[in-house]
């Protein structure tokens, strides 16, 4: 944001060159330049730029003072200020980023006007909350498939992905929290931790990882 005329030629340059969308995600200020005329220049130039997609994060950033982790903490979310760029630009698609914790405060922003929201830390503390996503937000009919079920699915990407090379531990680690709350859940993610790393580790990790979670909630349910 510093920038804005820089990154809109480099937006311009890659939209040139690439046959795919591209996009731009920003803070709503940096530093002292955080009123809303400023996010407005900058949005105004990279959309002049062809740019038809942004990303807002709704909190500003200091570029010395804060750590990165700080930076996604620290300074306060101002909401409105996406809803007013959305507004002040309807042509162009924006997505609403920052302290999303939920399917209910996704859809109390759309309510709001914006085209979309990023749901980020929270998908990875539990992901299982975006299984709603499809019959929530976008209409689906169909049920969300059970926690089980998605770990069934996920098992032939994973064969076919460690088959390629692809690390095991590239794959679990967004699944970590997919049983956060649950029984099982503290020896699923050992387990996923732990053996992920193992040489020639596969598949059998995370059904074995899956046959922990049932057991504890076998023991649960007798226990009942």
């Amino acid at each position: 944001m510093a920038e804005p005329a820089l990154v809109a030629d480099c937006v311009a340059a890659m939209i040139a060159a690439a046959p795919i969308p591209v996009t731009v995600k920003t803070r709503i200020g940096i530093d002292e330049r955080d009123d809303f005329a400023d996010l407005a220049g900058f949005l105004r130039q990279v959309a002049d730029a062809g740019c038809r997609s942004v990303a807002v994060h709704a909190r500003k950033a200091w570029l010395s003072g804060l750590s990165p982790k700080q930076n996604r903490e620290v300074p306060p979310l101002d909401y409105e200020r996406v809803y007013r760029a959305k507004a002040a630009f309807p042509a162009l698609e924006v997505m609403l980023n920052g302290g999303v914790r939920s399917l209910d405060d996704a859809a109390a922003h759309l309510a709001r006007g914006v085209d979309g929201v990023m749901i980020g830390r929270a998908a990875y503390q539990d992901p299982y909350i975006l299984a709603e996503a499809d019959r929530r937000i976008f209409g689906a009919g169909q049920a969300a498939p059970s926690r089980e079920r998605v770990v069934a699915d996920l098992l032939p990407y994973v064969a076919a992905q460690t088959g390629r090379g692809v690390p095991l531990r590239a794959l679990t680690r967004h699944v970590l929290g997919l049983f956060n709350g649950l029984p099982g859940a503290r020896a699923w993610r050992r387990h996923l931790s732990e053996a992920a790393g193992r040489p020639g580790a596969g598949p059998e990790v995370v059904a074995e990882a899956l046959d922990l979670v049932l057991a504890a909630q076998s023991r649960r349910d007798a226990a009942a």
